[in-house]
């Protein structure tokens, strides 16, 4: 190992010692994975040629989701699924509309090595972090090691951890703030729970139920991405898709894994009378196969309840 520009390093005892983190014009200003993943996950170093970074589809301002039906890609390529939100992950066990990760470390490299993404695999993302002065110093700083793919995907994972999200009027109102909601906003939680039957399939303190469900966006038609079948080859997977979190859903628009719908109060009517919107689904639950009868103002409820279930660092002011 020799002395660089990178790194300020001393002979000790015979072996060399680190002395600092700053050499020339490189400083290095994180302290750990977590900061170091955020750094990653707004770079463009990550993507083939320096196009686009994590952040250009998971937007921060909008709970890490995109404002676009279909994000571009590194190469200008449009994408064939809406770009999921990545806060309140940590506690998931399936990542992807397909599910076809089983963890966040799982589930990083795939936007980096797709070809209409990110289009650069893991082997080639290490080898051009290595030969950036500030990377290179950074992964031996917080990992004691050079980068390599372990450590590369642990940092970017480590920071989707920190995303977690529970300031929201929702959390105050069940703390014993009967203030923080709005009369609709409760009367949208009780129709949630009840009469809507949302809570089957959105439960929990994240409401997802971590598991899938065709809720009849397949018809071998229009509608033709079958969704977890992609993955499993199970015939009765068709049309399943992974149930998400409804966490900062209101700043997420627009909905589902086809971004067919542009506002909530469009997704609180389509499961309210799903055959309006889709003919001869195919494979639909049977939960969804009859209108909930919700009134205009019950609908409105709904939608009231959703957006109290944003935190406070994603509520416009």
């Amino acid at each position: 190992m020799g002395i660089t520009k990178w790194m300020a390093v001393a002979l000790c005892g015979g072996s060399l010692a680190l002395l600092s983190w700053q050499s020339g014009s490189v400083s290095v200003d994180v302290e750990t994975r977590e900061e170091l993943g955020e750094k990653l996950f707004s770079d463009p170093i990550l993507s083939r040629s320096r196009a686009i970074s994590c952040a250009s589809c998971h937007i921060p301002e909008f709970a890490f989701a995109d404002t676009a039906a279909f994000s571009i890609g590194d190469k200008g390529t449009r994408l064939t699924r809406n770009s999921p939100a990545l806060t309140n992950l940590s506690g998931r066990t399936d990542f992807f509309w397909d599910g076809r990760a089983g963890s966040l470390e799982e589930q990083v490299p795939g936007p980096l090595s797709a070809h209409d993404e990110m289009d650069l695999p893991l082997d080639q993302a290490v080898e051009r972090l290595k030969n950036d002065g500030y990377y290179s110093m950074a992964f031996q700083k917080i990992f004691k090691t050079e980068v390599d793919g372990k450590n590369l995907v642990a940092a970017i994972a480590a920071f989707e951890r920190t995303l977690e999200t529970t300031n929201t009027p929702y959390d105050r109102y069940l703390d014993g703030d009967e203030s923080a909601m709005s009369a609709a906003a409760v009367r949208g939680r009780m129709l949630f729970i009840g009469k809507a039957n949302c809570a089957t399939c959105h439960s929990g303190e994240d409401f997802t139920a971590d598991r899938f469900k065709s809720i009849g966006l397949f018809n071998g038609k229009e509608l033709n991405d079958p969704g977890r079948f992609k993955i499993t080859g199970d015939s009765a997977h068709i049309g399943l898709f992974k149930i998400p979190g409804l966490r900062n859903v209101a700043v997420t628009a627009p909905y589902m894994h086809n971004a067919m719908f542009k506002t909530l109060r469009e997704v609180v009517q389509y499961y309210n009378t799903p055959d309006k919107f889709v003919r001869d689904p195919i494979n639909r639950d049977l939960s969804l196969g009859s209108a909930l009868n919700l009134t205009d103002g019950e609908v409105d409820d709904i939608v009231a309840f959703l957006e109290a279930l944003t935190d406070d660092r994603f509520r416009k002011k």
